[in-house]
């Protein structure tokens, strides 16, 4: 664990997100486990590494994560940690396909909004935060694309694909997706039918700083550290885009 002193929010959720990221890809390349023990192991460790980590440099934040029972004291607490230790665990369990949609996710929010915010994706070898958010590079090529679960597709995202010719990419991981808009990968991350705020924090936080949209399919803002944590959907796009999807969904609805 770090001995390091970090006054700087946004560089200490980087460091962690790298940190437990780097102990999942320990973890992973041992040939012990694989499959759904090995992603019960790893949420398991990285949370208690990530909750370690914050107990030393942030003794007095509240925390929320998805492996650890909500403490309804951080509903005082102006700031608050919301944590994915993994995020995409049966992408992560995966290890014989070599999947790399999975990530670690780490935020501080403050007053409901995320402030400093880190994604991992540790099987690209990379770590996008708050701390220097990644300038947005130019739009994929070709009709709109648009990422979704692997394994639950929203309705939703059918529709809107259908009336913008778009086409649907599944992927794993709320944060690979998010990131992958990011990185030019994408136009647009849309999920709808059952999330928790520690799905789409991180990578919300990451979004917004680098100049993406990032609200919910409504078109409000993302607002976290609320007695019911769940989130059931998200929009994560190019800004040029935001529009044009958001009234595809308000006609569908």
């Amino acid at each position: 664990m770090s001995t390091l002193s970090f006054q700087d929010d946004h560089a200490l959720a980087a460091e962690i997100a790298l940190t437990a990221g780097r102990l999942l890809l320990a973890m992973r390349d041992s040939p012990a486990l694989t499959g759904k023990a090995l992603g019960a192991a790893g949420d398991e460790t990285a949370n208690g590494l990530i909750a370690r980590m914050l107990k030393q440099h942030r003794p007095d934040d509240g925390f929320l994560s998805e492996e650890t029972a909500p403490d309804p004291a951080r509903l005082k607490r102006k700031r608050v940690w919301i944590i994915d230790p993994l995020d995409g665990t049966r992408e992560y369990g995966e290890v014989a396909e070599g999947r790399n949609d999975w990530a670690v996710h780490v935020a501080l929010v403050v007053k409901g909004r995320p402030q400093a915010c880190a994604v991992a994706l540790p099987g690209l070898d990379a770590t996008l935060s708050t701390a220097a958010p990644p300038a947005l590079p130019p739009a994929p090529s070709g009709r709109m694309r648009i990422l979704v679960s692997r394994t639950r597709a929203p309705a939703v995202a059918e529709r809107v694909a259908l009336r913008l010719a778009a086409e649907l990419v599944p992927m794993g991981s709320a944060g690979a997706k998010a990131i992958a808009v990011l990185r030019g990968e994408a136009h647009a991350y849309l999920h709808a039918g059952g999330q928790y705020e520690w799905d789409s924090c991180a990578p919300v936080g990451v979004a917004l700083a680098a100049g993406l949209h990032a609200s919910r399919i409504d078109g409000s803002p993302c607002v976290y550290n609320r007695a019911d944590v769940s989130m059931p959907d998200l929009l994560v796009c190019r800004p040029e885009c935001a529009a044009g999807i958001l009234a595809a969904i308000a006609s569908d609805s």
